[in-house]
């Protein structure tokens, strides 16, 4: 596959894994890191793999969802995009699951899923899991 690199993000994590510190070579975010009471731990004060992965993942997927909205002339200036980011255990050991929730204020349902699904195969996140996790995309449209 020919791959010709537009950006790298490059990142440091230190500590105790899920209980440590990360942050991004160019200083421009800084996260400590804390584990959930789910998995086990306090619910400290900072964020988590899971956290950081919905944001990534919703912010991706709302650009992807402009730039098909932009192609099929239509209004997406109002969307929303809510993932959840699950962590369980399979059979396999730990792995996650994503529900990205779409909203888009006044376009028809139909219209609405056609720009969801179109932006689902043009996202890269939604690219790089496609067949590794489960994937749930909701369409709203109020």
């Amino acid at each position: 596959m020919a791959y010709n690199v537009l950006y790298t993000a490059e990142a440091t994590v230190t500590g105790e894994g899920r209980k440590g510190f990360g942050k991004t070579d160019d200083d421009r975010l800084a996260v400590d890191l804390s584990v959930p009471k789910g998995l086990g731990g306090d619910d400290g004060p900072g964020t988590n793999p899971e956290q950081l992965f919905a944001v990534g993942y919703g912010a991706c997927f709302h650009g992807a969802l402009r730039n098909v909205a932009r192609q099929a002339k239509a209004d997406v200036d109002n969307a929303t995009i809510n993932p959840k980011v699950s962590l369980g255990k399979s059979d396999d050991g730990l792995d996650i699951a994503v529900v990205l929730t779409v909203t888009i204020p006044g376009l028809e349902q139909a219209e609405a899923e056609k720009l969801v699904e179109a932006a689902h195969q043009m996202c890269p996140y939604s690219r790089a899991t496609r067949g590794n996790i489960e994937v749930e995309l909701i369409t709203k449209t109020a």
